[in-house]
């Protein structure tokens, strides 16, 4: 078997974008030696069908043969591309690395990513490999890895055996309405609303695969393993995209130096009490603090009211 996991690039209609996730992918040290799949989402419609061309052109362009290409012939949209097209290369593979069109990348990325997947692959706790960290200066200059109850989407890794837990109906998602410390502890003891956001999703606003796969790793007590300093910085908040706003968050806030690597690895899996308040303080901190969490409740009350006037459950 191929020591490299697989890699799987998700495109749409951002072909600067895509060149430039595909330079520093190229440039990451072991590239060469990992299968590449590239999945590109169909057009919307005619005003979105020559950038779908011309992210296409763009990676035949830079990767030419070297990718398994699976170009979808219709518009998927962002969660179910992501959703179908991790489940086909885990039909193959035991483990798979995520990019989307809009990552830039350190060099050791990859290094760092199979590294992980490798150390923990017989770890049924540890559900997910993170390249993204929150800005946490107390972490800076720091070389060793670490684990947290939470996941992101931008540049991850994961197993079969972690996956096959995801169920894309959240089960038991009506429960975060009326437990207050089963939400709380979902929101991260407080410090963002994810516990909204997957209600939005299951009540048909949104369209987001990793709440849903937040609240898996969450139901099934998993971790996910951080690196101490980004390894990714996402170059998609600029307007093209066709998710993330919100003008008081600076979540995706990056040192402006990413880790190049290499990483220690934590010898046992285990949420070190500091590490978790840290992370904690710099979420609350990129959520804009007291003002974004008001801003929460209300927009989580504004919904709610919507709610009730359609006589949704």
């Amino acid at each position: 078997m191929n020591s490299m996991a697989p890699i799987a690039v998700f495109a749409y209609r951002r072909p600067e974008h895509l060149r430039r996730t595909l330079a520093s992918l190229m440039a990451c040290d072991g590239f060469a030696a990992a299968p590449l799949f590239l999945f590109a989402d169909g057009a919307r419609g005619a005003t979105d069908a020559d950038g779908v061309a011309a992210a296409r052109a763009v990676a035949r362009e830079m990767i030419g043969d070297a990718a398994k290409y699976h170009l979808s012939p219709t518009n998927r949209g962002l969660s179910n591309s992501i959703i179908a097209g991790v489940a086909t290369v885990l039909e193959r593979h035991d483990r798979i690395i995520v990019i989307e069109d809009d990552m830039e990348l350190s060099r050791g990325f990859l290094s760092y990513m199979n590294a992980a997947l490798a150390r923990y692959a017989g770890e049924s706790a540890v559900m997910q490999v993170s390249g993204h960290m929150f800005d946490v200066p107390a972490f800076m200059g720091r070389d060793r890895a670490l684990f947290l109850p939470l996941t992101t989407s931008w540049g991850w890794a994961t197993w079969r055996r972690a996956w096959a837990t995801f169920d894309t109906a959240a089960p038991g998602w009506q429960d975060l309405r009326g437990n207050p410390g089963l939400r709380r502890r979902f929101n991260i003891d407080g410090a963002y609303d994810y516990a909204s956001m997957l209600e939005r999703q299951m009540s048909g606003v949104g369209d987001s695969w990793a709440i849903r796969w937040h609240w898996s790793v969450f139901r099934a007590g998993g971790v996910s393993l951080f690196p101490p300093v980004s390894m990714v910085r996402n170059t998609g908040m600029d307007g093209s995209g066709t998710h993330g706003r919100g003008l008081l968050r600076r979540l995706r806030s990056i040192p402006s130096a990413l880790h190049p690597g290499p990483l220690q690895l934590p010898a046992t899996v285990a949420v070190e009490a500091a590490d978790f308040a840290a992370v904690r303080q710099a979420i609350w901190r990129h959520n804009a603090g007291t003002v974004g969490m008001v801003a929460d409740r209300l927009r989580r009350l504004r919904f709610e009211l919507k709610r009730g006037r359609r006589g949704d459950s």
